[in-house]
């Protein structure tokens, strides 16, 4: 995959989780600027969404812990634990803002 087509499925995939997050009815603070996706819960804790050029992935933060996520065979998957980031967001929004969402991403 070549930079460009990396730079289109992030923001596919940001704009995506924003899509989502301002149609749920939640009280979460949303932020998309410049291929950061910053998430302030209503306990203040972020979750944040940041794109990874140079090595061409997609990093998740949580307050539990941050993971690695690369594009294999149509999804993300985290590098070292082998998690999708559909799991890991699903996981830190129940866990930080007390929302059951679902994500996908294809």
């Amino acid at each position: 995959m070549n930079e460009s087509e990396f730079h289109q499925l992030v923001d596919e995939t940001l704009d995506q989780v924003e899509s989502l997050l301002d149609d749920a009815e939640t009280d979460l603070d949303v932020d998309l600027n410049n291929g950061v996706l910053t998430v302030i819960c209503e306990n203040g804790s972020r979750i944040i969404l940041t794109r990874q050029t140079p090595v061409k992935q997609l990093w998740l933060a949580t307050r539990q812990d941050g993971f690695h996520f690369d594009w294999q065979e149509g999804e993300w998957v985290e590098n070292k634990k082998g998690g999708t980031l559909s799991s890991r967001l699903t996981e830190a929004f129940k866990d930080q803002a007390g929302e059951t969402l679902a994500f996908s991403f294809q």
